[in-house]
């Protein structure tokens, strides 16, 4: 008999080689019938896995990440099987799930594949889920896997599979398709009842630009056709909030061919919102003690090489900038921190002068391949809200606290009010992987689950997702149409105070290493304002907005009186223009609609006569018209507000 301890730690005694979905149904047919996999010990596996001593077991179903996770990768294999049926000379790359559904790379050879494929691809998918087709999984030896993909010319699969290590092969067969694949996956295709293939685009064969361009698939499913509806209803209301859509109408950013793919142009309204988020962070970070520093965008080669940096980003970095100096070679910054490390290293520190705070609103560089661009969230060129405070181990949990507090007004402000907390430790049982000892990780761990509990965080834990330099705290943030984002990381970090041999002299008067915690609220100014924009639809709170205001003279005749208006405006610390273009009120009302500028202030003769404003609000309509003063009243109460 083995014992088998359940997450409410219920532990049940049951034969050895008893399977999860055997344990499901003893607890309810109800729950056999949902569950997708079964996570064992803390790794996700099938639920025919034999369980062959005590054990922790967790059931998981739809309403499990690791359900939905298990449910989507099963389907890219039914989309490969439906793909494979329609189109026998089509080779196969990769198809996993993702964040929110699955792909599959696919090579179609002469096939020219278009969104018009889509339904007939639907249609077999349909046809092979209904059949309840088995995913049966087998281990292969590395010399059978090679055979098999060889003789059927899968050109990708055996350059995986000479990847791997024998032993570790597993293949899995579902009717007339069968997959290199570790799994896990569902018993059958049946559970997939409804499923749409959304989008395809080029993808470069494990992401080199110099290989072959591959058509990968978007694809996302769900057990009830209603889940799906209210999905694509969700897909509709994206692309409404597509922060690229909104960015070009509210004028903020924009990017040129002419200066590079994704190195993106912050236009004078975009500038003005992004500083001011500069701004608020500086203040809050001032009132914790920070400094703020300046560093170049370009640093000594062999800076990175200390850090570890160039080995780490080597690849996705810039080309090596190479001086007349012979052998003299910069790079663009990858990351701040080793600049930050420089900074701590000028000055002789003691205990009494920590934790010593760094802060910088640095831009670093990326090589990200053309295919991986999008929009803000993911360029070659941003600017991180990048933070490093130094300190020692007995201040590491007080230090935490304290940048939990920062991310907690920031998201209060913001209104991102359902996020979750991320506390990521090392695998105990695969240490070799970190650096540190036992005692210092512990502390570490120790600091942050602590202080995640002491300010009352939701969280979850992931075993073995550390940094190998320390533990670590990510914030995952849903937004306001359900999807989840990370905003904003704390690190904790023994290997750059080693590797930079940085030293305080402590209260014994001998020599320590410090600790490093990395910091980033925002993460990078570019994702951040993209993911705001995406969650307010553009409806920014009014002490963010470029433009608090538009006056809209009905004629020529007023624009003396409108300017006469903004100078009072303007001198009560509000923002905002004047629409002087020769066209129809009307019209003027609707492009300040699209832009999303919250008052529209309509003056004309009744106006310049009384002194007041006709005051229009976005989406609301007349609020009716007011003294100058009153109005820059009423917005300064909304702003304070806003930030109390």
């Amino acid at each position: 008999m083995i014992n088998v301890t359940l997450p409410d730690g219920t532990v049940k005694q049951y034969n050895e080689g008893v399977t999860a979905f055997d344990v499901a149904k003893s607890i309810s047919e109800g729950l056999a019938r949902n569950v997708l996999s079964a996570t064992i010990d803390g790794q996700t596996r099938d639920l025919l896995t034999p369980l062959t001593a005590d054990c922790s077991l967790k059931l998981n179903t739809w309403n499990d990440d690791e359900g939905k996770h298990t449910f989507w990768h099963s389907s890219a294999h039914l989309l490969a099987s439906a793909v494979q049926a329609l189109y026998p000379n089509a080779k196969f790359g990769i198809g996993p799930a993702i964040d929110r559904g699955f792909y599959y790379d696919i090579d179609f050879g002469d096939d020219v594949l278009t969104t018009e494929d889509f339904p007939k691809i639907e249609k077999k998918m349909a046809e092979i889920a209904k059949q309840g087709v088995k995913l049966i999984r087998q281990e292969v030896s590395k010399k059978d896997a090679l055979e098999y993909f060889s003789a059927r010319n899968e050109e990708y699969k055996v350059e995986l599979i000479n990847d791997l290590q024998d032993g570790s092969i597993t293949f899995y067969e579902s009717g007339d398709f069968t997959d290199l694949c570790r799994g896990p996956h569902l018993m059958d295709f049946s559970p997939i009842k409804a499923f749409k293939i959304t989008s395809l685009a080029g993808a470069y064969w494990r992401g080199d630009e110099k290989r072959k361009q591959l058509t990968r698939l978007y694809a996302v499913s769900f057990p009830k056709k209603k889940e799906l509806d209210e999905y694509l209803e969700l897909l509709e209301q994206a692309k409404k909030r597509d922060h690229r859509k909104l960015g070009k109408e509210m004028e903020l950013f924009a990017f040129s061919q002419n200066v590079g793919q994704g190195l993106p142009l912050w236009l004078p309204k975009g500038t003005a919102l992004r500083k001011r988020l500069e701004e608020f962070l500086a203040k809050v970070q001032k009132q914790y003690g920070y400094v703020q520093v300046m560093t170049p965008h370009i640093g000594n080669v062999n800076l990175y090489k200390t850090s570890g940096h160039y080995q780490k980003y080597g690849k996705d970095s810039f080309q090596v900038i190479k001086t007349p100096d012979e052998g003299e070679e910069y790079m663009l910054k990858p990351m701040n921190c080793p600049h930050h490390c420089e900074i701590y290293r000028l000055m002789p520190k003691s205990y009494k002068d920590l934790p010593y705070r760094v802060a910088e609103f640095g831009t670093v560089y990326r090589y990200e391949m053309s295919g991986e661009l999008h929009g803000l969230t993911r360029v070659r060129s941003f600017t991180q809200d990048d933070a490093h405070i130094f300190c020692t181990q007995d201040q590491i949990k007080e230090e935490f606290c304290k940048v939990i507090d920062i991310v907690l007004y920031i998201f209060k402000t913001l209104k991102f009010d359902d996020f979750t907390a991320q506390i990521s430790l090392r695998d105990p049982n695969n240490k070799e992987k970190y650096i540190g000892s036992d005692e210092v990780w512990e502390k570490a761990e120790r600091a942050i689950v602590e202080s995640a509990e002491e300010k009352g965080l939701k969280t979850v834990t992931e075993i073995g997702e550390a940094a190998f330099y320390g533990p670590k705290l990510d914030f995952m943030v849903k937004d306001a149409i359900g999807r989840k984002w990370q905003l904003g990381t704390i690190q904790v970090d023994y290997n750059l105070p080693e590797r930079f041999d940085l030293e305080y002299i402590g209260s014994d008067n001998q020599k320590h290493r410090p600790v490093m915690i990395h910091r980033a609220p925002f993460g990078s100014m570019e994702r951040f304002v993209a993911v705001l924009l995406e969650h307010t639809a553009g409806e920014f709170p009014l002490w963010l907005t470029p433009d608090q205001y538009i006056i809209l003279p009905i004629s020529e005749k007023y624009e003396a009186y409108a300017n006469k208006v903004q100078q009072m405006l303007n001198a009560n610390d509000l923002r905002g223009t004047i629409d002087m273009r020769n066209e129809k009120t009307g019209k003027k009302i609707r492009d300040a609609e699209m832009k999303k500028i919250r008052y529209m202030l309509i003056v004309g003769e009744k106006e310049e006569a009384e002194g007041t404003v006709s005051v229009r609000e976005h989406l609301k309509g007349d609020i009716g018209t007011m003294k100058t003063e009153d109005f820059a009243l009423l917005v300064n109460n909304e702003v304070k507000k806003e930030l109390e």
